[in-house]
């Protein structure tokens, strides 16, 4: 008997648990990742008789969560579900717990900025043709002679210009802040922080060279945006919470505010930054906020808790913030909504 077509996926059951599902009758094993598990962690899936493989895990946060299934040792995103996670390297798939609309990245009836993807090709790197994405709040178009503040958002290490959008909802995070006052309107500028293929070494000094020498450049030419280094705040997630961390410490006079969130935080901070230790009343003095979040469950805990410490030794005003978390968008959206409101005023 064949079985019929009509196979659902992807099942949000009301009490917040969620049941997947995988059409594979010649398959001798599934097992499912997902972004809310521990690092290495799978769940088994089981096999009706039809071919049909499913299991049931939750209940789950409310949001966008990321998730594959492993079918005989490959690693497959959902083939029914449209909704598709893009990264540099490999795809995997989304899923959507409804919340209650509280939460700070929810769709609400809010005036809402627009999100444009502009298009270059870069010098620095080679002629590559290259995207950033950039985010201006409600009422931009309208104001033509009001000026605003820039962060520069980063994502992680395999993750695309789109992720912070797609699955960090930071567009609908700053749109609500704006309508509530919490946080004051600004441009926010996602670009791709691949700037060499992936996996190669070299990749985080050449994206600051991308980033300053071109990606600035481009977004002070093209937008409205507020002069100097108290109108730029550069903060990331992973890979980029490192890129954050070493280009914004690297160049105090561009940037007045830094985060790192989860951050991939580079080795060498001692020494790297000595002249900034060496001076904590000057370095205070310039940065606007010096902020470092991690979920209490993530493997790079232990790397924030090393900068705090090094930043507390040499007697730099910091702020470390930990939550019950693990290295996903869960964590990430709650620490832009903690940061936003501390850029800018």
């Amino acid at each position: 008997m064949t079985p019929p077509a009509n196979l659902v996926s992807l099942q949000v059951n009301p009490d917040k648990t969620v049941t997947l599902r995988l059409r594979a009758p010649k398959a001798s094993e599934v097992t499912l990742t997902g972004d809310w598990m521990a690092p290495n962690a799978t769940e088994q899936l089981s096999r009706d008789a039809q071919g049909d493989w499913s299991v049931t895990i939750g209940p789950l946060e409310a949001g966008i969560a990321i998730y594959n299934f492993n079918m005989d040792g490959m690693a497959i995103a959902d083939p029914v579900n449209a909704r598709m996670k893009l990264r540099a390297r490999t795809s995997a798939s989304l899923l959507e717990v409804p919340g209650d609309g509280k939460e700070s990245f929810a769709l609400r009836d809010v005036p809402h900025g627009g999100v444009e993807i502009n298009y270059h090709t870069s010098k620095v790197l080679d002629g590559q043709m290259r995207e950033f994405r950039v985010y201006t709040p409600p009422g931009y178009e309208k104001n033509g002679s009001r000026r605003y503040p820039v962060l520069y958002l980063l994502h992680g290490n395999n993750d695309t210009a789109a992720g912070w959008t797609e699955v960090g909802r930071a567009n609908l995070i700053l749109d609500n802040q704006i309508a509530e006052k919490k946080s004051v309107p600004m441009i926010m500028v996602m670009p791709f922080g691949h700037a060499a293929p992936y996996g190669a070494q070299n990749n985080n000094p050449l994206f600051e060279r991308y980033l300053l020498e071109e990606v600035i450049p481009a977004v002070e030419q093209k937008y409205r945006v507020r002069p100097g280094r108290e109108g730029r705040a550069i903060v990331g997630l992973s890979m980029g919470g490192g890129q954050a961390l070493s280009i914004g410490l690297s160049h105090l006079d561009r940037f007045s505010a830094v985060g790192s969130f989860s951050g991939a935080v580079p080795n060498n901070m001692q020494t790297q930054f000595k002249s900034l230790w060496d001076d904590p009343k000057g370095t205070n003095a310039k940065l606007k906020l010096l902020w470092i979040g991690c979920g209490k469950q993530d493997s790079l805990m232990e790397r924030s808790r090393q900068l705090s410490t090094l930043l507390k030794t040499n007697s730099i005003e910091h702020t470390l913030y930990e939550i019950d978390g693990r290295h996903n968008y869960a964590a990430w959206r709650k620490f832009l909504a903690e940061t936003a409101p501390h850029l800018f005023h």
